[in-house]
């Protein structure tokens, strides 16, 4: 297993839309990285989830990690769930995340923020791609018509008519 160069993430992203929308000038090293979706506020000791900007699709031969944003650690944002994102998997990213500030002051995120970076990895083995319920969240219905055409260039890694049920109760976005 190897963490995939600037070269070979390009291809990636250029073949299969790896990162949707692309914008070059936001690959870092070997990653790429993640923006904010909506502007997010939190209060102190406040948990709040925050969704990326752009679509992500690890393929089935490929993992991603993901790391926040030096940043925000130093402001005081704690970040509560793992960072691995599964083969397979095509969504909007979720990093659930609290504000542990020493001085209990407010931490503001805006839309289009850099947040956190994303590297692919190589995976070894007969695929067993994600299909499970945070499969396409928060993408829209020509979002995921495009993934699903993506998708089928798999051939028999996945099952698309499972992934069709899957999509059709997705999670969405919701007002706050």
């Amino acid at each position: 297993m190897a963490v995939i160069g600037k070269d070979e993430l390009t291809r990636l992203i250029e073949r299969y839309k790896c990162i949707h929308p692309f914008n070059p000038m936001l690959l870092d090293g070997d990653g790429y990285i993640l923006t904010v979706k909506d502007d997010v506020t939190l209060n102190y000791l406040e948990h709040k989830n925050v969704i990326s900007y752009e679509v992500v699709f690890t393929p089935p031969n490929y993992v991603a990690h993901l790391t926040a944003k030096s940043r925000y650690g130093r402001l005081g944002l704690s970040f509560l769930n793992a960072a691995k994102v599964h083969s397979g998997f095509v969504g909007r990213i979720v990093l659930e995340v609290v504000n542990l500030n020493n001085e209990r002051k407010p931490i503001t995120i805006r839309h289009g923020d850099p947040f956190m970076h994303i590297e692919f990895i190589e995976r070894i083995g007969k695929p067993s791609p994600y299909e499970g319920e945070y499969q396409f969240q928060y993408m829209s219905d020509e979002e995921v018509s495009i993934y699903l055409s993506v998708l089928k260039e798999f051939g028999s890694a996945f099952n698309l008519e499972r992934l069709e049920r899957i999509a059709a109760r997705r999670v969405m976005q919701t007002s706050e």
